[in-house]
């Protein structure tokens, strides 16, 4: 009686392992977090008249409600700069460092259409649009800007150097999403262009007109599985 009990147990469990690791094989498991890095390459919009590029690096934890579903934290750190002095009429010229923190949520493709029975559709799944919202902070150093217009003497544009201001991130892009020997997500590369609208007008420095400032941004990067494994309703890969 005693070996059959025994026997009974161990095949019980072997079962149950072999279940599970059958289920982490057909990929319909992921991680519910990710750590990433990208860096972007900017361009300012606000009261300058000769546009410039610039560079940024972000740092980003990711929560992942489904494979399609993220909620992003992110830190980032750059420059946005414009201007020329020496040519443009009103004289406005600034490099501006600033540092944000924003939270936001993007959905793919994937969540919301059937991907299984077509390669274009498949192809297509990885898309994503998402939005959400932050605080950036700037400073100004004073030989990084100019208020002074050489073409109209005694043109002056006020403003300050140090400024934190609310803004809306709202983006569109592509995940890459390289899987593991589980058909897992376990490594995406990223790629998107995001839109940054500032609620304020002195990330430039400068207090001029009615329009609020924006940079948009080309960014690539990386993100990494980091752990929480747990399962979709869907077959993740195909």
């Amino acid at each position: 009686m005693t070996k059959l009990i025994i026997r009974t147990t161990f095949l019980t469990l072997l079962t149950c392992c072999t279940a599970l690791i059958s289920k982490a094989q057909i990929g319909y498991d992921y991680a519910q977090y990710d750590a990433g890095i990208s860096v972007g390459f900017n361009s300012f919009y606000g009261d300058t008249e000769t546009p410039k590029s610039s560079k940024a690096i972000n740092l980003n934890f990711n929560y992942n409600q489904s494979p399609f579903i993220n909620y992003i934290f992110e830190f980032q750190a750059g420059k946005v700069e414009g201007g020329d002095a020496s040519k443009d009429l009103l004289g406005r010229q600034f490099i501006s460092n600033y540092t944000y923190l924003a939270l936001r949520i993007q959905v793919q493709a994937g969540e919301l259409i059937d991907y299984s029975n077509s390669p274009v559709a498949n192809a297509f799944k990885n898309l994503y649009v998402g939005a959400g919202i932050g605080q950036i902070f700037n400073n100004i150093n004073e030989s990084d800007i100019n208020r002074y217009s050489t073409q109209l003497p005694g043109y002056y544009t006020p403003g300050e150097l140090k400024s934190n201001q609310l803004f809306i991130p709202a983006r569109i892009g592509y995940e890459f999403k390289i899987y593991n020997t589980y058909k897992q997500p376990g490594i995406k590369i990223d790629i998107g262009y995001q839109a940054n609208f500032i609620f304020g007008d002195e990330l430039d420095g400068f207090k001029a007109g009615t329009h609020k400032d924006i940079y948009s941004q080309f960014t690539i990067g990386a993100k990494f599985s980091i752990g929480g494994v747990t399962s979709y309703r869907k077959q993740i890969n195909y």
